[in-house]
């Protein structure tokens, strides 16, 4: 099945990473919620996608350098537009509270090494199905992360395109899904990497060419700032293949 997976929510339209950003893509019909994850300095998993908070808040800094009630005093949404400005850093246990009971696909993307241990322990908490890949662009994140669990499916995201070393890294964890970024992919890289059984998740789709471009690709799905208008794709699909005309 292909995801439509909100990147850090609908985050076109709402501050990134942020409650709003997240219950937007529901509004949109997102079939699958994609986020990031970082430490603080008292050990709590907060979603950010920044090591600092410069860019998305009225504070400077690195987020490890915080404890989580430090955090939670600064605005993570007037950035983006003043009518935001309550919006708060998300705790990922929060969050997991609330979305990871419902029937999406989730993409948690640890953005450093030494969370996975916490990270683990939330997701058991509060997941009710497997649809859930912890993913990195930090190959010894997914590593431990396997260590601690065997059957968790974990996603490598890459830089370059698929080939024959980064397939075969990536199965030495037991990787499920390999992640490239939306430009570098090819039909030859999906089908090496369907040879080898591992799934492809694209990233860094910014715009709707990009997007149209990929979408017919035989992938697992695509993160994307705007699910409303890779949904609107999707049901154009839908109707083309049941008319008959695709």
């Amino acid at each position: 099945m292909f995801i439509n997976y909100a990147h850090r929510g609908a985050s076109a339209y709402e501050p990134e990473n942020t409650m709003a950003s997240f219950r937007k893509a529901l509004e949109m019909r997102a079939t699958g919620i994609e986020l990031d994850l970082q430490g603080t300095k008292d050990g709590k998993i907060v979603i950010s996608h920044d090591k600092t908070i410069d860019r998305h808040s009225d504070g400077t800094g690195r987020i490890s350098d915080y404890t989580y009630e430090e955090l939670l005093k600064f605005d993570f949404g007037s950035w983006f537009d003043k009518q935001y400005k309550d919006e708060r850093i998300v705790l990922f246990e929060d969050f997991a509270r609330e979305f990871l009971p419902k029937n999406l696909t989730f993409a948690i993307e640890l953005k450093q090494v030494g969370i996975e241990k916490e990270t683990l322990e939330i997701i058991r908490k509060y997941a009710v199905h497997d649809d859930i890949y912890v993913s990195s662009f930090e190959y010894e994140a997914l590593e431990n992360m396997r260590r601690c669990d065997a059957d968790l499916k974990l996603s490598w995201l890459i830089r370059d395109s698929i080939n024959e070393d980064n397939t075969e890294k990536l199965l030495r964890i037991q990787g499920t899904q390999i992640c490239p970024k939306a430009e570098n992919v090819t039909p030859a890289g999906i089908e090496l990497a369907a040879a080898k059984g591992l799934r492809v998740r694209l990233w860094g789709v910014s715009n709707e060419e990009i997007m149209r471009q990929v979408y017919p690709l035989d992938t697992d799905g695509m993160t994307v700032n705007f699910p409303d208008k890779l949904r609107i794709l999707m049901e154009e699909d839908r109707q083309h293949t049941e008319g008959g005309t695709r």
